[in-house]
């Protein structure tokens, strides 16, 4: 005999924990198939931008992620080969004033956050089941259905909506029809977690280009900082073989940033991972008894950092619709496939203007970075490509994501 829910979500990772929490909380019957059985670190977002920060809060996280460890950033320095040390710090921007009540960006593990999220959406009542084997079928429409195996055996869920929350390469998404538009690939990016670097400021994160490598720097307390390198792809055995984390580290031994020592010179505490970075987005993440969450309906290039944002963007739409009313088919979810759009729209801008700026080498492109910092301080509306990233795409004027916006600042 088929289980029956209110919702089954496809997925138990950040997008697919923090819905099941949140509708749980709200007296959804909600049911969430993962397969995995332990949450390991593959190198994914772990810096919540001050705009995410405050969807975490509209979905009541927030004090859950601060109990367990969750650290804030005050202080963004652009450090990097555009400009000497001296007059990066000056132009250090402030991020705790960037959002009422907003003290910053958060930064916290990725496999604490799925556990964490686990744990809640237990705790609100959910039924969550680790380790299922397969998705035998799925069936949308006015009847949606779920066959899964778990245990060694086949079950069936009946419900309402099914989510798919099963990140980028979602089989939910692929079992929907629903295309996925992709770019190319345009760079290579790795990361790696460092312990016992407690020489480097645990409020600021540095971001700039030196040499031929794109850096990252986001500090999550207690001496252990999250580090990314971007690079060409041309390099693929860059971080190859078992020099590949002490090549990553060498990599941090940069000229413009004072105290890089502290990070080249500190323990891998993880894997390094490298993955090409690249956008994909779906046109509308909704059909009829199924909708897209997180990376499954789409994912933004990683060199802004905004995956986690946007996954806890979707996930409070896509509550506040089901909780609105009994109507959860597909027209429903209009304002959020509409939304996502141009949110998705607007920050493949931004991530196409960061990357032109930061990821491509040698000395047309440091001259490039040189006349971008110059111009920025001349013409202020120039940042915001940059401040969608922290305040959210919505808040910008449209005016800043035309053509003219990145032909200036590359000029």
């Amino acid at each position: 005999m088929a289980e029956q829910f209110d919702i089954v979500i496809v997925g138990g990772g950040i997008a697919g924990g923090a819905l099941a929490t949140v509708l749980a909380r709200a007296g959804k019957r909600a049911l969430v198939l993962e397969k995995t059985t332990q949450y390991r670190d593959l190198v994914r977002g772990e810096w919540i931008a001050p705009w995410g920060v405050a969807e975490l809060k509209a979905l009541g996280l927030y004090d859950t992620f601060i109990a367990a460890g969750g650290h804030h950033l005050s202080k963004h320095v652009p450090y990097g080969d555009a400009v000497d040390p001296a007059t990066a710090a000056a132009a250090a921007l402030d991020m705790t004033g960037l959002l009422p009540g907003i003290p910053g960006p958060l930064t916290i593990g990725h496999p604490k956050m799925c556990e964490l999220l686990h744990e809640t959406s237990v705790a609100a009542g959910a039924t969550v089941l680790r380790g299922v084997s397969d998705i035998v079928r799925l069936t949308f429409g006015t009847s949606p259905s779920v066959t899964y195996v778990h245990d060694g055996a086949e079950h069936t869920a009946t419900c309402r909506l099914i989510v798919g929350a099963d990140g980028r390469g979602s089989i939910v998404r692929r079992a929907a029809g629903i295309d996925l538009h992709r770019d190319a690939t345009h760079h290579l990016f790795s990361g790696m977690l460092v312990e016992g670097a407690d020489g480097w400021p645990a409020d600021t994160q540095a971001i700039g280009a030196e040499n031929d490598v794109h850096f990252l720097a986001f500090p999550q307390g207690h001496g252990r900082v999250r580090l990314y390198l971007g690079y060409s792809t041309e390099q693929p055995q860059r971080l190859a073989g078992g020099r590949g984390q002490q090549a990553f580290l060498d990599a941090f031994r940069l000229k413009s940033v004072p105290g890089s020592e502290h990070l080249a010179n500190a323990r891998p505490a993880g894997p390094c991972n490298s993955y090409p970075n690249e956008d994909t987005w779906t046109d509308t993440p909704c059909a009829e008894g199924v909708v897209l969450v997180g990376d499954a309906a789409g994912h933004n290039d990683p060199i802004i950092g905004q995956g986690l944002s946007i996954t806890y963007r979707d996930v409070r739409i896509v509550r506040d619709i089901l909780l609105a009313g009994g109507d959860w088919s597909a027209p429903a979810f209009a304002p959020y496939a509409d939304e996502r759009r141009e949110r998705m729209r607007r920050l493949r801008f931004s991530a196409t203007l960061q990357s032109r700026l930061e990821n491509e080498f040698g000395p047309e492109a440091e001259g490039r970075r040189r006349r971008a910092f110059e111009r920025r301080a001349q013409d202020p509306a120039l940042m915001l490509p940059a401040l969608a990233t922290m305040l959210g795409p919505e808040r910008m004027p449209a005016a800043a994501f035309e053509d003219s916006v990145m032909e200036r600042t590359l000029a």
